[in-house]
């Protein structure tokens, strides 16, 4: 049987934002087709870590490994590592001055170099999977938060990533909205999409995951299945963080 291998290779990753350290040596794996939650407390480097591995932020030391390479060196091609690694943020981050449609477009026109037939069909493609076919004209502002963030999902898998970073992408919306953007990352999970997931939604965390990574001052303190860090978690840290979560 062929060994699997990682599409990803976190290795001794520290990031300081001058004094402040906020990762410290984190260490972690994701392979093809995991869905992996990283869950803690605010404040705890989940976001920081996430930002880092897309490039957002640079590490203060460490390893980023992709396709046996460290994306950290200097020789790197940033737009092309994040068309294979990317991220849905926690404010949509759309370009306002354009529709929806565009917004899904224009990724695959300047970085990837498709043609504009191939953009619009794959645009169409997703937007349809997202249940936001119907929008392609609108402009952002027309949106609600929850289809905006359907919109940046879509935008995001039209570059037919390898791997999926979501930033707390319900964080901003209103309750109502938040199952319609879960509903949707629920569907990509069972089409087998790599996806790595910083969310405080427990539920979807122990339901849809196969992989939790909790998170506490700038550490992992434990990660292993939802069986194992929601039924039985080790930690006094991780106990404690998911007894107030659990009990709401």
């Amino acid at each position: 049987m062929e060994e699997r291998k990682p599409i990803l290779e976190i290795k001794h990753l520290r990031k300081s934002f001058g004094k402040n350290e906020v990762l410290k040596d984190i260490d972690f794996e994701v392979y093809p087709g995991d869905i992996t939650c990283i869950i803690g407390p605010s404040g705890c480097g989940k976001s920081t870590l996430l930002r880092c591995i897309n490039l957002l932020e640079t590490p203060t030391s460490g390893e980023i490994i992709h396709d046996g390479q460290n994306v950290l060196e200097r020789h790197v091609n940033v737009p092309a590592y994040r068309s294979k690694v990317g991220m849905v943020f926690q404010s949509f981050n759309l370009f306002n001055n354009m529709t929806v449609l565009k917004n899904c477009m224009v990724g695959c026109e300047k970085v990837l170099r498709e043609n504009r037939e191939t953009a619009y069909r794959k645009a169409i493609f997703y937007l349809e999977k997202v249940g936001m076919a119907p929008y392609i004209n609108a402009k952002p502002r027309q949106l609600s938060g929850g289809q905006k963030q359907r919109v940046a999902i879509a935008r995001a898998l039209a570059m037919e990533p390898e791997v999926l970073l979501f930033d707390e992408p319900t964080s901003a919306l209103d309750p109502q909205m938040v199952g319609e953007v879960l509903e949707v990352m629920r569907s990509l999970a069972k089409e087998g999409l790599t996806m790595l997931i910083v969310t405080h939604e427990m539920a979807f965390a122990r339901d849809v995951t196969n992989q939790v990574v909790f998170m506490s001052d700038g550490v992992i303190c434990e990660q292993g299945t939802p069986e194992e860090i929601f039924v039985n978690p080790q930690k006094p840290q991780t106990r404690e963080f998911l007894s107030r979560f659990m009990n709401k």
